[in-house]
């Protein structure tokens, strides 16, 4: 039997699956700190992965949930390493991933007298955690921390156990069969809840009954991919991904249109603006200006989270469910269409969007390297289960329009919370969960500068681990926090402010030559495909420093009135890069065709003016 409430937390968490944490010592979780210590060294501990700073922790945490399946654990002492492990768990509340954090605390004596890092922890993660709560004695722990797993894995949501340092060092004692004791077990739940035969007949008649189907796919249709390939197939849909769910269904199928939105395609937007039945796959996709207009489509919804049902766009079946259960009972009531003229329309309308985007990739800019072109180059060369993550920058964009996720790759990024941050600490956590497979970090120098010059100290400090050591970062180099400069312009109309905007300028192929990797600096829009295949060919750690335009426009695949005038105003107030704006985006806008332009003098189809609004 476990010795302390820390060695048996340990036997615990091993019990939920868990091999892998990530943490950062503190005094507040110290005497834990060294029970994990003691069970390394009688090789019955748990892979203990140690950043540079308790917020990278949660979020390599979170990562690890999306990429794994698992849950993920993170690791701080109290106050401020707990504090600071807080935005990668609301990394994991909007992005519904099961994490456990174990935070420190002062000693149970210590509540309530105001002494040092002596704070209110249940307090501070009541909004972000689906359950928290504080072991405050040894017949207690098991309890706690069965719920913490059980609530994470059920509910998707993180949860928070609070350690208390000298209840870390009691010897343990397990609960009896006494008054106000619980006997817990750590047997994890299924999650694959099925929903009752009169829903899906229901849900089968109105997919039936459409004549253009189309299914928009969330990462809540991970693991589903055979499933929902099937029903589209059957349906003669047209398939739209999140761009969380970009991996769920491969990027080569002809009538996977890619993403939605301001990020997203050209027969996206048509699918949308056509369809006379939707069928949303485990996404909570917060868009609405972009879905179809109220009554234009019938509407099925499956989600594991019941909040979500019929939220964002009105639903005639609401399905309760996990989608691969749902659509494996679903398939078999569904028709096959024989009318297909739909989704081969979806079909040809991609192929001609591709090849627009194939134009905008080789154009030149006299300011720096072509952002997109380093997207084409790298879609390109991806090699079979490779790993692409991105931040929630003008990154976002680009590896929205340009990634064509193959089957068996995956991609992510943070996703509702949309932080900049997250990036680097995804790749690395997916470089632990699949040692021997090619990860690629797209980043930019913002987020770079944030989060990614530290975390190459962790990458050199964890190399040898893994069985492929190729791992990629290609910084995107504009000097320009740039996809918060196209927000000022398009969505309020104000020119760049280039106090709060300008990027100091970095060498960073020479901060990674400092560390021991490869560093590439990139200047000329012909030496981007060399620089890729160096980069490929190295075993080992490979920094990208590009230095690209800071004016390409990342433009929706429609632009409304609202998009342009703002854009308009925000040129006409001083912006400091008001020329390369007005040159770039006409460059841009020209490669993408007489539609596009039609868009751009504030024209529909009908003659109307259009509406446009949010991001990513």
């Amino acid at each position: 039997m476990a010795a302390t409430v820390s060695d048996f937390i340990i036997e615990r968490i091993r019990e939920w699956g868990v091999r892998r944490v990530f943490g950062f010592p503190g005094d507040g979780i110290g005497e834990f700190d060294g029970a994990l210590g003691k069970a390394e060294r009688a090789g019955e501990g748990l892979e203990y992965i140690r950043p540079t700073h308790e917020e990278v922790c949660a979020l390599m945490a979170t990562a690890h949930a999306k990429f794994t399946g698992e849950v993920g654990v993170c690791i701080a002492t109290s106050s401020p390493g707990g504090f600071h492990m807080l935005n990668g768990l609301y990394d994991a509340k909007m992005d519904n991933q099961p994490v456990v954090a174990i935070v420190g605390q002062q000693g149970l004596n210590s509540f309530g007298t105001f002494t040092q890092q002596e704070s209110d922890l249940e307090r501070t993660f009541a909004d972000v955690a689906a359950y928290v709560q504080t072991i405050v004695s040894p017949e207690q722990a098991q309890a706690v921390v069965d719920t913490a797993f059980r609530v994470a894995i059920t509910r998707k949501q993180p949860t928070v156990i609070v350690f208390p340092h000298d209840v870390q060092g009691m010897k343990m004692v397990p609960p009896g069969a006494e008054l106000w004791m619980s006997r817990s077990s750590a047997v994890a739940p299924s999650t694959a809840i099925a929903p009752p035969e009169e829903q899906l007949r229901a849900a089968a008649d109105i997919i039936n009954a459409g004549e253009r189907v189309s299914f928009l796919v969330g990462a809540g249709a991970t693991g589903a991919t055979a499933e929902v390939l099937a029903a589209a197939r059957l349906a003669g849909a047209g398939v739209i991904t999140s761009l969380r769910g970009k991996d769920v269904v491969p990027g080569d199928l002809p009538f996977h249109t890619q993403q939605l939105g301001l990020l997203g395609s050209r027969p996206s937007y048509e699918q949308m603006k056509e369809c006379d039945t939707l069928v949303l796959l485990g996404t909570n996709y917060p868009y609405g200006q972009f879905l179809p207009a109220t009554g234009q489509a019938r509407a099925v919804q499956v989600d594991l989270r019941p909040e979500q049902l019929g939220l964002r766009y009105p639903t005639e079946v609401s399905i309760w469910a996990d989608v691969k259960t749902t659509l494996q009972a679903l398939v078999p009531l569904l028709r096959q269409k024989t009318d297909l003229s739909w989704q081969q329309g979806i079909a040809d309308s991609m192929r001609d969007w591709d090849k627009a985007l194939a134009v905008q990739a080789e154009q030149t800019y006299s300011d720096g390297v072509n952002p997109r072109r380093l997207y084409s180059e790298l879609n390109s060369r991806l090699p079979a289960g490779a790993i692409v993550t991105a931040d929630a920058g003008t990154t976002a964009d680009w590896y929205g329009q340009y990634i064509r996720m193959r089957e068996g790759m995956r991609g992510d990024l943070s996703g509702r919370l949309a932080t900049m941050l997250a990036a680097m600490p995804y790749a690395e956590a997916a470089k632990f969960a699949y040692p021997d497979r090619t990860v690629v970090c797209t980043i930019g120098d913002g987020a770079f500068q944030m989060l990614g010059l530290n975390e190459l100290i962790t990458v050199k400090k964890y190399l040898s681990r893994w069985e492929d050591p190729t791992f990629i970062v290609l910084v995107v180099h504009n000097d320009d926090l740039a996809q918060v400069s196209w927000e000022m312009r398009t969505e309020d109309g104000n020119p760049l402010w280039s106090t709060s905007q300008d990027v100091e300028s970095v060498d960073y192929a020479g901060w990674a030559q400092l560390l021991g990797f490869q560093g590439i600096t990139v200047t000329r829009d012909d030496h981007v495909g060399a620089a890729w295949d160096a980069a490929f060919a190295h075993r080992g750690v490979t920094v990208i420093d590009a230095h690209t335009s800071r004016n390409v426009p990342p433009l929706p695949p429609h632009i409304t009135l609202e998009f342009a005038k703002n854009v308009g105003e925000a040129l006409l107030k001083g912006d400091p890069q008001s020329a390369g704006v007005i040159k770039d985006s006409a460059t841009a806008l020209f490669t993408q065709g007489l539609e596009r332009v039609k868009d751009a003098l504030h024209l529909d189809g009908d003659g109307e003016k259009g509406h446009d609004a949010d991001r990513r």
